[in-house]
């Protein structure tokens, strides 16, 4: 972790593109009330096989548009052909973005028409430096507790490195609440020469079973301590809430005191579970009182 407490400290957010007009107006008080603590950017998520592109291009440039920020669209190799790619960079650069997170992406239900011009997202940051150059910082995935499609802990960490080699900016990891698995993965990368700063990415517990859900299909573990108590409530929706974002806080505490090089969150769309953590680190609020 010795290298990770020498990068500044990143506060990240992450959006999915709405599917309606109820999300695009809601999406809108979140963005508001988010961008008044002066992140480092925005990202958008992206969907394979065509199930939100155009969402993405849209709520980029929208919340580019209302906020005045940096915003990293997700750009995925899993249904994305080289044309698709390059185009996108394109257009992207055209409207002045000029930060991407690239992804290898998750397998949709149903194979997606285009079965994708690379495989991993090492090849995709390749490919944007070889199109690009150095016009796009570039954001990568990192998973401390392994890639469900890793074959062993030492391949997942192989893939990581050949994306730093490849040309990679920076990363932000799969959500964990688990801090020593962090730990571990950083000075395990750390000890292969990596040197660029990966950002833990935080899931705010507020809903158990969908929490649940998600971890079971991208391979986080919640451990079984948390598991129990959240089960333990039921369908006492305020302690699940109050109790998981208690967790969460603890879990960014010991992060940021280890020297974590900040904190990227998964919002799903929603202001005040973060803020709420955001409070309860103490961190500054000037511009959020400000909003108000």
């Amino acid at each position: 972790m010795r290298n990770q407490s020498r990068h500044s400290k990143s506060f990240t957010f992450e959006f999915f593109p709405p599917r309606s007009e109820k999300g695009e107006a809601r999406l809108a008080e979140v963005r508001k009330k988010l961008a008044a603590m002066d992140p480092e950017f925005f990202s958008v998520t992206f969907g394979a096989g065509g199930s939100t592109r155009s969402g993405t291009f849209n709520t980029v440039l929208e919340t580019a548009r209302s906020t005045g920020m940096d915003v990293a669209p997700h750009l995925s190799c899993i249904g994305s052909s080289q044309d698709f790619l390059r185009d996108a960079l394109h257009a992207y650069r055209k409207h002045g973005v000029r930060h991407v997170v690239a992804l290898r992406g998750d397998m949709p239900d149903e194979a997606p028409a285009e079965p994708g011009a690379f495989q991993y997202a090492s090849e995709l940051v390749s490919f944007i430096r070889e199109e690009t150059g150095d016009d796009f910082h570039i954001e990568v995935a990192a998973y401390p507790e392994m890639h469900p499609d890793a074959g062993s802990p030492d391949e997942d960490i192989a893939h990581f490195c050949r994306k730093a080699e490849a040309g990679a900016d920076s990363a932000m990891t799969q959500y964990f609440f688990n801090a020593d698995a962090y730990f571990d993965f950083v000075d395990r990368c750390e000890a292969r020469g990596v040197r660029l700063p990966i950002v833990p990415g935080i899931m705010p517990i507020i809903n158990y079973h969908q929490l649940a859900r998600f971890s079971d299909a991208c391979g986080a573990e919640i451990p079984r301590w948390i598991r129990k108590r959240l089960e333990s409530y039921g369908d006492d929706t305020a302690s699940v809430r109050e109790f998981g974002l208690e967790v969460v806080t603890r879990l960014c505490e010991r992060l940021l005191d280890a020297g974590s090089p900040g904190l990227h969150f998964y919002t799903l769309n929603r202001a005040e579970p973060t803020l709420t953590i955001w409070r309860n680190l103490g961190l500054p609020e000037t511009r959020l009182r400000k909003a108000q």
